[in-house]
């Protein structure tokens, strides 16, 4: 699939609205026995409850074309529709990006490249380790969220892995401090979330730890970072890579 510029892309298509259907009461389903609702109730892990879904939907720019959508089109009508079910739901939707020739079941690919924990469950059994011997240069292996570098692997901590990764992803595109302040540090309350001249320092540890790499990290004056394809770094994805880009 493409890279953020299908969030950006204007559509033709008119946004449509999946309206709910009502089951008539003459022919509702029948209840759910008793004992069939406690066995559901017990395969749920302990001290663990609900807190809402994840739908996965296979299906590439092409294939929606074909339908007269996008996928920007069904996620703004899925969401107009879980907005009139459930007023106080809160939603989420993140692009699935994939390799060029992927194979399998596009939903399969989805789950994925969204690692989803049993699809990744599954490949890490069928997937042998695989140690690159080469020396030189900064390997940002993202489907094992490490870093290399001259074949050692460097000490990032979690949030700056999630740094690098993020500009990473977004290869020659300049990204404000805000976004990355609203996007790495999403789900934390004011008091918890870094104010913008704190990203400059989580910046300066993750180039200090990148060492004579350290200009891969570019700085736009006045504006925030950016990644730009460099020779010495070499970026491995897997078989699938997480975007926290939404629609």
């Amino acid at each position: 699939m493409s890279t953020t510029a299908l969030l950006d892309r204007p559509t033709t298509a008119p946004v449509r609205h999946l309206r709910a259907v009502n089951t008539p009461a003459a022919v509702e389903a029948p209840a759910a026995p008793a004992a069939e609702g406690a066995q559901a109730s017990r395969a749920l892990p302990a001290g663990t409850a609900p807190r809402g879904f994840a739908l996965y939907v296979g299906l590439d720019e092409a294939k929606a074309a074909a339908s007269g959508v996008s996928l920007g089109v069904l996620v703004d009508a899925l969401r107009r529709t879980i907005a009139e079910l459930a007023p106080s739901a809160e939603t989420y939707a993140t692009v699935a990006l994939a390799p060029v020739g992927a194979g399998g079941r596009d939903v399969d690919v989805v789950r994925l490249a969204l690692h989803e924990p049993s699809a990744v469950a599954r490949t890490k059994q069928e997937e042998p380790e695989d140690e690159d011997p080469s020396t030189g240069g900064v390997v940002v292996d993202i489907s094992r969220k490490r870093v290399l570098i001259d074949g050692e692997s460097a000490a990032f901590t979690f949030k700056e892995f999630e740094l690098l990764q993020y500009l990473v992803l977004r290869e020659g595109r300049t990204i404000e401090r805000t976004e990355l302040v609203t996007s790495l540090w999403q789900g934390t309350t004011d008091d918890d979330a870094p104010g913008e001249r704190t990203i400059d320092v989580h910046v300066r540890r993750l180039r200090a730890k990148l060492g004579r790499y350290e200009d891969i990290v570019r700085t736009v004056r006045g504006v925030g970072y950016r990644f730009d394809r460099h020779a010495d770094v070499v970026i491995r994805y897997g078989h699938g890579t997480p975007s926290p880009d939404r629609f």
